[in-house]
């Protein structure tokens, strides 16, 4: 199935080409989401599959503006959220309250 994760892989796009000096982290906030996901995987919150599937379930804009790692954050509040670990409200609280101590 071709969709808009699977850029990549489809015909006329050209290959991937990452500079050949590309940090694994841009900024500090990408090494802690990339962190959260051996709790939340090892607690039982999501399996890979479903982790993956909330990716594939973005909107193709926000998809396509968002780096990878916030793909990763998209999933595991989607994902969080669903599954009652928290509500919207918290979420939307938290993101308020850190922006505050930016």
């Amino acid at each position: 199935m071709n969709g808009v994760h699977d850029l990549g892989g489809m015909h006329g796009m050209g290959p991937i080409a990452p500079p050949a000096e590309e940090p694994v982290f841009t900024h500090e906030w990408e090494r802690r989401a990339f962190a959260l996901f051996v709790p939340l995987f090892g607690a039982g919150c999501f399996n890979v599959d479903e982790f993956r599937h909330a990716i594939e379930r973005m909107s193709p804009a926000e998809y396509l503006e968002g780096s990878y790692y916030e793909h990763w954050l998209h999933s595991f509040e989607t994902l969080l959220c669903e599954k009652g670990y928290m509500t919207a409200a918290e979420l939307e609280a938290r993101i308020q309250q850190m922006k505050g101590a930016n």
